[in-house]
């Protein structure tokens, strides 16, 4: 495929392996690969990264546990959890990235040695509140305090656990140097931070003043070797963090990087600050460019809490997979939930919308077309004769849809984009009902309005397909295929999406194949 030149360098979270995956997990990569897989078909130069976040105390801990090695015990983690996971989602990310992979670990090195000869890291010692499970010295407004068997204990506030008094020599960072440039980049680049909500709130935590960052620890060693002392190792977030530039080459490939560099980032709201504050301040202190922007996304709430391993609410993907199928899956949190908003899930909602616009909307309308076709012009796409003003009105609902969801997904609202684009599939359903092919069929003279209405609504399938291919790339292939748009259009994933409104693309005389439902009924009780 031509590339625009234009680079998309999108990235997931780097995901804690200790927690096996669950939906919420799984939202914020389809939704990431939905981004991606946009701008990889708008022909820009797009790379997505996903990976596992694998050193930290927490993973120590963990390991010792299971009487295994830190290494060992999270290889079995991301082999038997987290790469099955892209399959089951239907992923097509370009990298993956470990924190224990060799190119990693030597990058890091080169990037805190880089800021510790510019001056912004020195020598202290540090007496906090630690939280294990957060892997984070704690803020006041984050400390409270314990109840029943924790009472008397400072606990904290996500995780609602006890929290360890450490104190260390360790190395600092100076954040506070970077206050005013970062509340600069907030005001010059407003949607730096999305949505709003979420870039006022960072705002707000900056203007109250930022604290220098102890970036060491010294009081075990599973984690990266601060470069300057054996004794200590990276603090295990200035390491995730850096995930995203050692994977397009930072310290080792400067071309790869200048191509790629700089990234937008899409996070969960809880861990907002680290990317909005803390990781553009350590490019600033590097002389790197800050990223294109970091969009943060809602909770999953399931009976109205945040899905948490330590509660047992987490569900895993392939509940839902095993069932619907993952298009399903993708349609439904990428279209059910405003993006940048909580969502809250439920099975009575995702087996409602499944049946609704899945198999009785989309999916029935992909069937009866391909159906009529196959019954009325052995399977042969026909020509259009004269356009009337309803198969004039369908053009423009294309066009209009595939114009107003690109520019949802400039805005990074794909639940945007996929309510303009179910715009064409409302259309079609109507324009079929109320221009009734099966009607004409039977008058001769009708011949050419048939051929008209059936070439309308195979035509807008076609343009479906393009378009709902990043949200759901199973079913929308088979309508390729069975379209015929593989044999004289080429594959699918090649289609320019930006053009995906045009209309007249598909070829008449096209050989149309049987087409399965593409939503089958799920017979289960929710």
């Amino acid at each position: 495929m031509v590339t625009s030149g234009r680079s998309f360098y999108i990235t997931t979270p780097i995901y804690y392996p200790s927690d096996l995956p669950h939906i919420g997990h799984g939202y914020t990569t389809v939704a990431v690969d939905t981004l991606a897989r946009w701008h990889r078909q708008a022909g820009d130069d797009t790379w997505m990264l996903t990976g596992t976040d694998e050193h930290g105390q927490k993973m120590l801990r963990a390991a010792a546990a299971n009487g295994v090695t830190p290494q060992e015990w999270v290889d079995k983690l991301v082999g038997e959890s987290w790469f099955p996971l892209l399959t089951t989602l239907d992923v097509a990310n370009d990298d993956f990235i470990r924190t224990t992979q060799p190119r990693h670990e030597e990058r890091v090195k080169q990037f805190v040695q880089a800021i510790y000869d510019r001056g912004y890291i020195y020598a202290g010692e540090y007496e906090a509140l630690y939280c294990v499970g957060c892997e984070e010295f704690k803020p006041e407004s984050e400390i409270v305090d314990g109840t029943g068997p924790f009472e008397g204990l400072k606990v904290c506030a996500i995780h609602s656990k006890p929290l360890e008094l450490l104190q260390e020599k360790n190395y600092f960072f100076k954040l506070s140097d970077f206050q005013d440039q970062l509340l600069d980049l907030y005001k010059t680049v407003p949607d730096f931070i999305r949505p709003e909500s979420a870039r006022n709130e960072v705002v707000s935590f900056v203007k109250q003043g930022l604290k220098d960052l102890s970036i060491s620890r010294s009081a075990f060693d599973w984690g990266i070797q601060v470069p300057w002392d054996e004794n200590h190792v990276i603090y295990v977030w200035v390491d995730a963090l850096l995930n995203y530039a050692t994977a397009v080459g930072y310290g080792e490939d400067p071309g790869e990087f200048a191509r790629r560099w700089p990234a937008f980032h899409v996070v969960g709201k809880d861990i907002l600050r680290f990317h909005a504050v803390i990781w553009p301040a350590m490019l600033l202190a590097a002389g790197l460019e800050v990223p294109r922007g970091v969009f943060a996304h809602g909770w999953l709430l399931v009976g109205g809490e945040k899905m948490s391993k330590s509660k047992l609410t987490g569900i895993a993907p392939t509940e839902i997979t095993d069932v619907f199928g993952s298009d399903a899956y993708r349609f439904y949190f990428l279209s059910a939930i405003a993006f940048g908003q909580d969502g809250s899930f439920s099975w009575e909602d995702l087996s409602a919308r499944y049946q609704a616009e899945l198999a009785n909307g989309f999916g029935n309308l992909a069937s009866r077309t391909t159906a009529m076709v196959e019954r009325y012009f052995e399977g042969v796409v026909p020509p259009a004769a004269a356009y009337a003003e309803a198969d004039l009105a369908v053009q423009r609902t294309v066009a209009d849809a595939a114009a107003a969801a690109d520019a949802a997904i400039e805005r990074f609202r794909i639940d945007e984009a996929i309510a303009e684009i179910w715009t064409i599939v409302d259309a079609l359903n109507l324009y079929i009902t109320e221009n009734e092919p099966w009607a004409l069929a039977k008058d001769d003279a009708q011949r050419a309005r048939l051929g008209t209405v059936l070439y309308t609504a195979a035509e807008g399938l076609r343009a479906l397909a393009v378009l709902l291919s990043p949200v759901m790339p199973v079913a929308t292939e088979k309508l390729w295929i069975a379209l015929g748009a593989a044999e004289t259009l080429g594959r699918l994933q090649d289609q320019p999406i930006r053009e995906a409104g045009r209309w007249g693309a598909l070829k008449p005389g096209s050989s149309v194949n049987g087409l399965a439902p593409l939503f089958p009924r799920v017979e289960q009780s929710v």
